[in-house]
């Protein structure tokens, strides 16, 4: 059995939280946290599958150039190869599973800043 207290964590971009809930090979899912105002950088995978999944506040998640407002109980899967990244605009924090098939390690393409 896992849970946050007990799960290996990790800090991201600005002041993000991350706990690795199961790391294989053939499947990772993490729980993620991020405060107000925060953006991971934009990205794809070229392999790995990913659905993420709000568990509270309220997520957007840009994916090929169409942002979509995730709140809590909301999903959204992420083709392999799609070009994406996770906002939170809002004055809360967000929290939210990132489900992978494959694992993404190895796998991150970080795409170059947009200056506009």
């Amino acid at each position: 059995m896992i849970d946050k207290t007990t799960a290996e964590h990790y800090q991201w971009g600005d002041k993000c939280d991350g706990w690795y809930l199961l790391q294989r090979q053939d499947l990772l899912i993490i729980h993620e946290k991020m405060p107000a105002g925060t953006a991971e950088r934009r990205h794809y995978h070229q392999q790995s599958r990913q659905f993420f999944f709000v568990l509270t506040g309220e997520l957007i998640v840009e994916l090929a150039g169409d942002k979509h407002r995730l709140q809590a109980q909301q999903g959204l899967e992420i083709p392999p190869t799609v070009a994406h990244q996770a906002l939170n605009a809002s004055q809360e924090a967000v929290e939210f599973l990132v489900i992978s098939h494959p694992s993404t390690r190895g796998d991150r393409q970080d795409l170059p800043i947009s200056t506009s």
